[in-house]
């Protein structure tokens, strides 16, 4: 753990300044068949919410999950477990990346979980700055560690030196469909209107720090309007930071719902189209979180959660 708390520490610091399916392990199309632990997994036994989540479609044609699972410290066997139980639970997009030290064991959770390669959306991030021959020595090295064939969608990490010639390596896989998505993270609105003029193929996602208290509705539709990238959401509870689960705003539409906060938070950015991957290590959470597409929030609630936008991130390095 203090290993991945230093990658990220010093991930933060440098950020300051600037298709065929195989399978896991060998044969990750082998999923659709009995798993290592489980057996096929029955769509009956999932989430009665996972049958209606909604997705959408990005500037490429992909059709993308609105809610997923974020990985962040989910290592070992906790993180396998996890994993295995949320792809089990109705669980299709998986977010992981270079720095979180955990790629490994999302692949294992959901070789275990045995659900079919084809019914997963598997996304991951380059945390490191590389050359073009760095990054495609990268790419195919943890496809081949996870035991795929392709990625649904890999990001930069963030904005950084060689992020051009690294984004041409992605492009170069994204022609061989080995990626089906291209996208990017932590990216401000100049630094993308800068990109997308030296790029073939517009990113399609931007991973963003996204809450009530930071709502980037603006941005969103810059991004919309100038290639058609989609708005991805890290941190959807704002780490439960200035009290947003005990916000009096939020639990007064929550109660109103018969839902609570957090999926009221989570409801609010997927109506708004934007992807949103909340992390947690308890299965109840799994499944709280799931169970957000059986409600729909008004105007009244819109226009009272607009009112909360600081328009400030929480985090420092940011």
């Amino acid at each position: 753990m203090e290993k991945t708390n230093n990658n990220r520490r010093n991930f933060i610091k440098t950020s300051v300044g600037a298709c065929a399916v195989l399978g896991f392990g060998g044969a990750l199309s082998s999923l659709g068949a009995e798993g290592a632990d489980s057996g096929k997994v029955d769509s009956n036994n999932a989430l009665e919410s996972s049958a209606n989540q909604e997705s959408i479609t990005l500037n490429n044609g992909v059709q993308m999950p609105l809610i997923g699972l974020g990985t962040y410290a989910l290592t070992g066997a906790q993180g396998i477990s996890i994993v295995k139980e949320a792809a089990k639970l109705g669980y299709h997009l998986f977010d992981t990346a270079q720095m979180y030290n955990n790629e490994r064991e999302v692949a294992q959770g959901l070789r275990e979980s045995g659900v079919a390669r084809e019914k997963l959306f598997i996304m991951t991030k380059i945390s490191n700055d590389m050359s073009y021959d760095e990054t495609k020595r990268h790419i195919d090295r943890t496809l081949a560690e996870m035991g795929l064939e392709y990625f649904d969608l890999l990001l930069l990490h963030r904005n950084f030196s060689s992020t051009n010639a690294m984004y041409r390596a992605m492009e170069d896989f994204y022609a061989q469909g080995k990626l089906k998505a291209l996208g990017i993270s932590n990216f401000r609105e100049k630094a993308y209107l800068d990109f997308i003029k030296t790029c073939k193929i517009a990113p399609a996602v931007n991973q963003m720090e996204t809450h009530i208290f930071l709502q980037h509705s603006a941005y969103q539709k810059l991004m919309r309007e100038n290639g058609g990238c989609a708005l991805q959401s890290w941190s959807p509870f704002d780490s439960g930071r200035k009290g947003f689960f005990t916000n009096e705003t939020l639990m007064k539409i929550a109660k109103k719902h018969n839902k609570s906060v957090a999926q009221v938070a989570l409801r609010w950015l997927t109506q708004r189209g934007v992807v949103a991957i909340p992390k947690t290590s308890k299965i109840e959470r799994l499944k709280e979180n799931l169970n957000i597409f059986d409600f729909k929030l008004d105007s009244d609630d819109l226009a009272q959660i607009a009112r909360l936008d600081t328009g400030k991130s929480s985090v420092g390095w940011w």
